[in-house]
Formats: C-alpha cells, sequence, structure tokens
C-alpha cells in the first residue's frame, strides 16, 4: 500500500487513459486536463480502456512516483467519462486498490457476542 501522508487528496481522473503513458505524460495530463499541479504532492489515478490496469502518479517531495496494479480478474470501478476529476478519500482507494466498489463498499456480518 501506498503510504499517503494525512492531508494529500485522491484524485480520479475520469474516463480511460492510454497505459503507455510514462509519468511525463501523465503529469501532463494533470496539469492541462485536471488543472492541478502534477508536482503538489497529490495522488492522481488513471485507468486503462480494458479497466484492468490503473497507474497512480505521485510526487512526494523528493521525486517522481509511478504505480501501476493490474487486477488478474474483474475491473477497476470508475467515474464516468464527463465528469473529469472525482476526489475520493484514501480509504477510498485502498477499497479501489483491492478490487472493491470504493462507491458502496458493504459491511460483512460479524458475529456478536451474547
Amino acid at each position: 500500500m501506498i503510504p499517503i501522508p494525512t492531508g494529500v487528496r485522491v484524485w480520479l481522473a475520469a474516463g480511460h487513459t492510454d497505459m503507455r503513458c510514462g509519468f511525463p505524460s501523465l503529469a501532463l495530463r494533470v496539469q492541462e486536463v485536471l488543472k492541478h499541479d502534477p508536482l503538489g504532492g497529490h495522488l492522481f489515478c488513471f485507468r486503462g480502456k480494458r479497466g484492468d490496469l490503473i497507474k497512480v502518479v505521485w510526487h512526494d517531495g523528493q521525486g517522481a512516483c509511478l504505480f501501476t496494479k493490474k487486477l488478474e480478474r474483474g475491473r477497476f470501478i470508475w467515474p464516468s467519462a464527463g465528469g473529469g476529476a472525482v476526489a475520493i478519500s484514501s480509504a477510498q482507494l485502498s477499497y479501489l486498490l483491492s478490487g472493491i466498489d470504493w462507491r458502496a463498499p458493504q459491511e460483512t456480518w460479524r458475529p456478536t457476542r451474547v
């Protein structure tokens, strides 16, 4: 898991992105399309067209980081293409990276003491 410092926002780029892009291309997309500073310390997440690949761009203050995750089964739940960018919490990012629907996670039943 990415150690997300307090106060860091997580942004999902709505729609799909060309996953051949590296950090320079994705940082330019953050700056030009999402209108955010790619070096500001926030996380920016991009999903491929098939939905099973995600790239996360982050500048941690020392350098640029590019994280990639590919699901073996299933797809990442993603906002539609019309929204630009969607802010989510770090907890929702954790669900997203686990392949769980971050919009409405279901609490599992736990036995209670009698």
